[in-house]
């Protein structure tokens, strides 16, 4: 709301600059330091001066002279070495901002953005650090389409690479079992798996010449063929439906499975790979340690300059497929440029749509993206780029300025946390306990999920003791879905975190719960009044009407913060940094918090000051509403 109001004023000034001096200019506003100063400043006069040669505060006076400011302005100074400082009308400010949506989309038709996350290989259950990523994704995604984009969503599953391909050979070569015991194996089959992959890379490491088996699996796994392919298939089905599980736990959801064998399967990265030869992007060594493979060599491009290996492989010697090799592939079609799709099919169980190699049903179009944000730790940067650059060695320029690596770092567990999850060794240690799947040292997702939602049931029963079984249930998994959720997003994408229960589950915090125990307290200041049979609702109308003085500046810096969620959520789609997002979301319940006890509404005696804190109160619960809303934290009626 305030972008508009904004972007009204400065074209007014622009306007008036252009009458006056014939000079184009369009000055921004800043937020002033301090309420005293009004609510926008212009440095106009100061922007003029040097090219005028005249004193700032002179230009000041003869450019608002001759302005005939809108009504929601009640008055302008001249500040300082030439501002224009603007005070705004309080309430017809807020009655407008209480009638208009707090996010308006944009207004212009936008190409579709393809988001894709999670990507979480087929070979055991979902960790902590799959948490981040699905749940910055799902972030993300719920942004940009709060601000009007096209958005679809992908989880690319990798049922051909060396994870899934370890976990067969532990199924078949070191526990010795068939097929048909395989599909008898008792949920949750993801952590069998787990333990499983951690016993396969000791085996390895006992008789190094084993890892033949891997090389045998990985090609039966390309060439679909022989039980090794068919027990791929069984494991990568009961794996995938335990993940999609798991992400629904918090509130995590996708469009569309793409899987790698189809990319294989419907020859994507035989086109790809065709597309590179023709373009001499690729070139087949016949010596050296990369003899007998197709590599992309990188020294002449900037962006690698300086690695002691630039060239990368893109087919192994044997004939396999690296992972970069079917990224390409995999980002030409979304961009619509291989001029070859899927064939999909809907999974009804998980209700989600899913790439196939035939038999394809009648289906949502998918692929042929403007833009494509790939949703993956920083450690694959170097990958990533080149992905790019393998777009830009095949002149598609353009769409590898719109490829987008959405980086973050990683999870750890703080030393309590561990503790607390069966790592006693490791919380005595005093330092942040880093995951590593190879190691078998990690959290699983549901494990952590279980020991969040458990922790908020004994909190909330603490507080609520008359409440029944199902609601605890019901209380417990919205709280302890909200503290994971906002925990994974409060921090800045370039931190390592380090997750602790205390801090993610606390009522009073930096959390999830605080802005829902916010939530509950301003909707519970309604249901009080509607008790009291006063005035439980001030309508836009009665906003504008109030008389302008009774708005203290703690009420209206609350409202001005829900003016600017318009600017805060544009900042954080344009920057990738949603951490602007759950800050803003944690400023406005602070002020909240702090506003409620200092005004009172249902004991307050003078029906205009009670409508002015009421109408305030409802601003607020409009506004973190919203963001709770992008942020993807349920909202209990209670707490």
């Amino acid at each position: 709301m305030l972008k508009g109001l904004k972007a009204e004023l400065r074209q007014l000034l622009a306007d008036r600059i252009r009458e006056l001096y014939g000079l184009d200019l369009s000055p921004d506003p800043e937020i002033p330091p301090r309420r005293e100063l009004g609510d926008l400043a212009f440095p106009t006069g100061l922007q003029l001066s040097r090219t005028l040669r005249r004193p700032p505060r002179a230009i000041a006076e003869e450019i608002i002279s001759g302005i005939e400011f809108p009504s929601y302005v009640r008055e302008v100074k001249i500040e300082g070495p030439g501002f224009l400082n603007i005070f705004l009308e309080r309430s017809q400010t807020a009655g407008h901002l209480a009638s208009a949506p707090i996010l308006i989309p944009e207004s212009a038709a936008v190409e579709k953005t393809i988001v894709e996350h999670t990507n979480i290989n087929p070979n055991k259950a979902a960790h902590i650090g799959h948490l981040r990523n699905a749940v910055l994704g799902d972030v993300l995604a719920r942004t940009l389409r709060a601000l009007g984009y096209p958005v679809e969503v992908q989880n690319y599953v990798d049922d051909t690479g060396l994870q899934l391909a370890d976990v067969i050979v532990g199924f078949l070569d070191l526990r010795k079992l068939s097929i048909r015991d395989v599909e008898e194996l008792p949920e949750p089959f993801d952590y069998y798996c787990w333990d499983l992959y951690g016993d396969v890379g000791h085996w390895y490491a006992e008789d190094p010449e084993r890892e033949s088996f891997r090389r045998k699996t990985l090609q039966a796994l390309e060439d679909n063929s022989g039980d090794r392919a068919t027990l791929g298939r069984l494991v990568t089905r009961r794996i995938v439906a335990r993940h999609l599980a798991t992400m629904r736990r918090v509130g995590t959801t996708y469009d569309l499975l793409t899987y790698e064998s189809s990319i294989l399967g419907l020859s994507f990265f035989d086109r790809a790979f065709d597309l590179l030869k023709e373009k001499q992007a690729i070139r087949f060594e016949r010596d050296g340690k990369n003899a007998g493979c197709w590599i992309m060599p990188l020294s002449d491009s900037p962006q690698f300059e300086g690695l002691e290996d630039p060239d990368k492989v893109i087919v192994r010697s044997d004939g396999t497929v690296t992972y970069v090799g079917k990224d390409i592939a995999y980002q030409l079609w979304k961009f619509g440029l291989l001029g070859s799709d899927f064939a999909y099919r809907y999974w009804e169980e998980e209700g989600v749509w899913e790439s196939t190699v035939d038999g394809s049903e009648p289906h949502p179009s998918f692929g042929s993206a403007h833009r494509v944000i790939n949703v993956i730790d920083a450690r694959q940067s170097y990958l990533q780029k080149i992905v790019r650059a393998g777009l830009e060695r095949l002149d598609f320029s353009a769409e590898a300025e719109r490829s987008i690596h959405f980086a973050y770092e990683m999870v750890a567990l703080s030393t309590a946390a561990a503790g607390q999850l069966g790592f006693e060794e490791e919380a005595e240690s005093g330092k942040a306990l880093e995951m590593s799947g190879r190691k078998g040292i990690g959290v699983k997702a549901d494990d952590l999920l279980d020991q969040l939602i458990a922790k908020s049931r004994e909190e909330i029963a603490r507080r609520n003791r008359e409440l029944a079984d199902d609601e605890l249930d019901r209380l417990a998994r919205d709280i302890g879905t909200a503290a994971l959720r906002f925990f994974m997003v409060k921090a800045t994408t370039t931190r390592i975190i380090a997750f602790d229960f205390d801090e993610a589950l606390s009522f009073e915090g930096e959390s999830g719960p605080y802005l829902q125990y916010s939530l509950v307290r301003a909707r519970n200041i309604r249901r009080k009044l509607r008790a009291a049979q006063l005035e439980d609702v001030v309508t836009a109308a009665d906003m504008a009407a109030i008389p302008s003085e009774l708005w203290s500046d703690d009420l209206w810096d609350m409202v001005l913060n829900v003016a600017q969620i318009q600017e805060r959520v544009d900042a954080a789609a344009a920057t990738l940094e949603l951490s602007i997002i759950a800050r803003l979301a944690l400023d406005l319940a602070q002020q909240f918090n702090a506003v409620y006890h200092r005004h009172q509404i249902l004991h307050e005696s003078d029906p205009n000051v009670r409508r002015v804190r009421l109408a305030a109160t409802q601003i607020f619960a409009q506004g973190l509403t919203t963001l709770c809303e992008i942020l993807g934290l349920p909202q209990p009626r209670r707490m």
